[in-house]
């Protein structure tokens, strides 16, 4: 796929679609689906050889040792999974008409279509499931997605975050009040500043807490910005679902949110790297400041050397979220690669981490993040083992969602 001419116009979008794949399902009456897939990871820990996935409709019928049956999808060379999940990207930040990430002047039509690109690149890179955290323009998406129609992976939603300093608790609760009237399926905040402000807490730790309880009363996970120690723990102690990023958390912090349940998203591999490689693209736009850049320079080791001890804190929840944004859109899967190669983290972990301990993050553990009978048919296969090369999660050939096969490109012999 040459992303590049599909920026140079956004109204190409469809017509490039077309000709890049062909969105597959069994005609009425046809019958189920058969794959065969020759090594299997079903997101638990479990690895199965030889087996025989049967899909009908959007789920998976059943599973078994591989027959001589015809397979509607041979995938014997290949090692399936289920399809991968981040659960923390902004599908709407893109680069605009003029290669900067203000987009300034652009059409709602423009801004639409550029996110459904973000989306589209997203699934092909084997990520069938993401959360987006957030912008208003995710609720049309998401419905689209959902419908079938556009191809883009199943979509969470926080809508927007909860971004006032020196909010008051019950500015908060208002705001949870009002996304829960829009049906977001999360709530964001912000506990501290960005990192490029230095990351210092800014909502009371009773604000936290009064946030928290809201979305909680609601039926609302709250995903928690927080970079300093000090956000981190009055986010764990307040009962909020999962902190984000967490540059600045000691092991007290972290063995809080281990015993309180609290989810960790630190981003290691991908958002940083990414701003610093596309540094001309952000440059002067709100506090993408040169001081800024130099923030996130300092953090980088900060980041890998909490999640170190992060995945070494007994009974912590870390789950893979990259913070995508801008120029990253697609390669979601080099935090999962790089917190293989760069923190130590085992393969198996770093794969559960992305599937069923992602989707149990999302409240779907009872519907993707693992291949077995039942679950929705949400499955990749990439060509290699990734247990023995990490790097293999970049090597996407085939992507179903929802018992749609969106790519399925032929190896040759």
């Amino acid at each position: 796929m040459n992303y590049s001419l599909m920026r140079r116009g956004s109204l190409r979008l469809g017509m490039c679609l077309c000709t890049l794949f062909t969105v597959t399902m069994p005609a009425s009456g046809q019958g189920p689906i058969v794959i065969r897939a020759g090594t299997l990871i079903d997101g638990r820990g479990g690895i199965q050889r030889n087996v025989t996935i049967v899909v009908d409709g959007s789920r998976i019928q059943r599973m078994g040792p591989a027959d001589r049956a015809n397979a509607t999808y041979d995938l014997s060379r290949l090692t399936v999974l289920p399809g991968m999940i981040d659960t923390h990207v902004h599908l709407t930040s893109h680069f605009g008409k003029d290669g900067r990430a203000s987009n300034a002047g652009e059409t709602p039509a423009e801004q639409i279509l550029f996110a459904s690109e973000n989306a589209y690149v997203t699934l092909m890179a084997g990520f069938t499931t993401v959360q987006s955290i957030g912008a208003p323009g995710d609720f049309e998406l998401r419905a689209a997605f959902a419908r079938g129609t556009l191809p883009g992976p199943r979509l969470l939603t926080s809508s927007s975050a909860f971004t006032v300093d020196t909010g008051t608790a019950e500015q908060l609760r208002e705001y949870v009040r009002t996304r829960v009237g829009q049906a977001a399926d999360l709530i964001k905040f912000f506990a501290s500043r960005s990192i490029r402000d230095g990351g210092g807490q800014t909502l009371s730790d009773d604000v936290i807490r009064a946030g928290c309880e809201a979305a909680k009363a609601a039926g609302k996970r709250t995903w928690v910005h927080a970079h300093a120690a000090s956000a981190v723990h009055a986010a764990a102690a307040g009962g909020c679902f999962a902190v984000t990023h967490g540059v600045f958390v000691t092991d007290a912090e972290l063995a809080l949110m281990a015993q309180r349940g609290t989810y960790f998203e630190p981003n290691a591999g991908l958002v940083i790297q990414n701003y610093l490689e596309n540094k001309s693209h952000y440059l002067g736009i709100g506090n993408y400041t040169e001081e800024g850049f130099h923030h996130m320079e300092l953090a980088l080791p900060r980041i890998l050397d909490v999640f170190r001890r992060a995945i070494k804190t007994p009974g912590l929840k870390v789950v893979m979220g990259t913070d995508a944004t801008a120029g990253a859109h697609g390669q979601n899967a080099r935090e999962i690669i790089y917190r293989v190669q760069a923190g130590g983290q085992p393969p198996m972990d770093a794969i559960i981490g992305s599937t069923s301990l992602a989707a149990e993050a999302l409240g779907l553990k009872d519907s993707i993040g693992v291949l077995a009978p039942g679950m929705q048919a949400d499955l990749i296969a990439v060509d290699g083992d990734p247990l023995r090369d990490i790097t293999a999660l970049r090597r996407v050939v085939f992507v179903m969602k929802g018992g749609r096969v969106y790519k399925n490109v032929s190896l040759k012999e």
